[in-house]
């Protein structure tokens, strides 16, 4: 292991102050420290492909690498720019990538993340993308010598880190507002609400898991749940896809990190103008599960938003108030509709996670 304050000094010596990316748990040391950098040298992005253009704008600008970061997950997002800009057979452009080894085929992870650790080295490879794996401060050294490369061939280069690889000497500080509502007293208001053969998709994260734990333990019925255990970013569009051919409720329980990763779905769901599509943003301005990293949802207006981008209806739940009877007109009142939940950034403690995934889908699936 090493501390990040390590791997920023390495960087730091080839020249490279500048990050941007998107928060992962594997990384959360790097990028709480990063939050401290000024606004202007450290940029959350809202998917893996952003992240990787503003580094390619920011390389144009002055001509030095920025260090991009994501977990394995998000290379198929950023795949696109990669290949089809920086590469070295189209404009050449030296780019550190710092990639989050999930489902690293040495130690045990959950099955989303071992389909995609078992082929991230091939992935890079098939890039032409040369890496190294830091598992601890000596393999810094081989960091430093790719770096010199990608200045010197003006390619792209990457490092792969497992889980439990950074360290970190400064814990991330919490503010919390009292007056907003947790994710689970919503999720559980929402279960004893939702008409009994309604359709809920749940975003990945805290989300799904906290879903699936309130359902089993309280032993609620109303609804059928889809848990989407990745492919952040996607939910409305799965949701949106569903509910095409259903008459029945269908809910996008969604967070403010996923909706913003694919906003454009908004507009196409908005499009389609379903009636049964019920959208639900749960907003903590945070990517909470990963580390707790800010989103920049905060001060969204998704109000206006929502209904420039074709939504019929939108619904604010901001503190603890009228909760039951603003989540009954939310589900009256015909969609596509949007219900922003202001949430604190707090999970139930230890939360259960989707294993028969086969068994899931094929239960959603039933009439």
């Amino acid at each position: 292991m090493f501390f990040a304050e390590n791997l920023i000094k390495t960087l730091k010596k080839n020249q490279i102050d500048f990050f941007t990316g998107v928060p992962d748990s594997v990384l959360k040391n790097l990028s709480n420290f990063l939050e401290n950098l000024p606004k202007k040298k450290h940029i959350i992005a809202v998917n893996e492909g952003a992240a990787v253009s503003i580094g390619i704008g920011y390389y144009l600008s002055n001509g030095k690498i920025p260090c991009i970061y994501f977990q394995n997950s998000g290379l198929g997002n950023a795949i696109n720019p990669l290949i089809s800009i920086a590469h070295k057979e189209v404009y050449s452009i030296p780019l550190l990538l710092v990639i989050g080894w999930r489902g690293s085929p040495s130690q045990p992870d959950e099955p989303q993340h071992k389909a995609k650790g078992k082929i991230t080295k091939k992935l890079l490879q098939l890039l032409k993308i040369r890496y190294c794996v830091i598992r601890n401060e000596k393999d810094l050294i081989k960091l430093n010598k790719l770096i010199k490369k990608s200045y010197k061939e003006k390619c792209i280069v990457a490092c792969l880190v497992e889980k439990n690889v950074i360290k970190a000497k400064i814990k991330k500080k919490e503010n919390e507002k009292n007056s907003l509502i947790l994710r689970s007293e919503f999720i559980e208001n929402l279960l004893n609400l939702v008409p009994k053969n309604s359709k809920i998709i749940s975003t990945t994260g805290y989300t799904s898991r906290e879903l699936m734990q309130i359902r089993e333990s309280r032993k609620k019925i109303r609804g059928k749940d889809f848990y989407m255990v990745g492919g952040m970013g996607h939910t409305s569009a799965v949701a949106g896809g569903y509910s095409l051919n259903s008459k029945k409720q269908v809910i996008c329980l969604d967070g403010d990190g996923s909706a913003l990763m694919h906003l454009g779905t908004i507009r196409t769901i908005g499009y389609l103008k379903n009636k049964n599509f019920k959208h639900i943003i749960l907003n903590n301005n945070s990517h909470e599960s990963v580390g707790g990293q800010p989103t920049y949802a905060k001060n969204i207006d998704f109000e206006k938003m929502s209904k420039g981008l074709g939504y019929k209806n939108f619904f604010l739940i901001d503190g603890k108030k009228n909760i039951k009877t603003i989540i009954k007109n939310f589900l009256k009142k015909s969609g596509p509709n949007l219900l922003e939940v202001k949430i604190k950034n707090k999970a139930l403690k230890n939360l259960i996670r989707p294993k028969n995934l086969i068994s899931i889908k094929k239960n959603f699936m039933k009439i």
